[in-house]
């Protein structure tokens, strides 16, 4: 007896095929509550209901699917006094717990931090607390570049 498994991928959006992204449209309003009705949302993005219920299943935002509970960010962060310290208040204000924290030593006015962080009561989704942290002074770039659970 052969088991159904199922393969999953990471697609590039402008990949995806109109009636795939016009779900993905379909879905947000729906789960925003813009649209109470499967018809009301899928008439607005202009697509069949058949492609919405085809493709409902299948295909989320990145977001949504990584569930993971520990993620690392590796954080380009500028040497100023005070820096990794207003970092870490961000993530606790988040509701994320620091597992494990690494800091190159700074050159050439730049650090490195890479932190390790358990986000199961992280009070927003990841792609937001990136982004605030990326709005900080002394943060210049942030990436995610691993999940894992617990």
């Amino acid at each position: 007896m052969t088991e159904k498994i199922d393969n999953f991928y990471l697609v590039r959006q402008d990949m995806l095929t109109d009636a795939m992204q016009k779900t993905l449209e379909a879905k947000s309003l729906l789960e925003s509550g813009k649209k109470q009705k499967v018809a009301d949302a899928v008439q607005s993005v202009n697509l069949s209901r058949s492609a919405f219920y085809k493709y409902r299943d299948a295909i989320f935002p990145f977001h949504t699917v990584i569930k993971e509970e520990i993620i690392t960010l590796s954080i380009q962060l500028t040497d100023i006094s005070g820096s990794l310290s207003n970092l870490l208040q961000e993530v606790a204000h988040a509701k994320s717990n620091v597992l494990t924290i690494n800091q190159t030593i700074p050159l050439q006015g730049r650090a490195n931090v890479t932190l390790t962080i358990d986000t199961s009561a992280l009070r927003m989704e990841i792609r937001s607390l990136v982004q605030r942290l990326e709005r900080m002074d002394a943060v210049e770039h942030v990436e995610i570049v691993g999940s894992g659970s617990l």
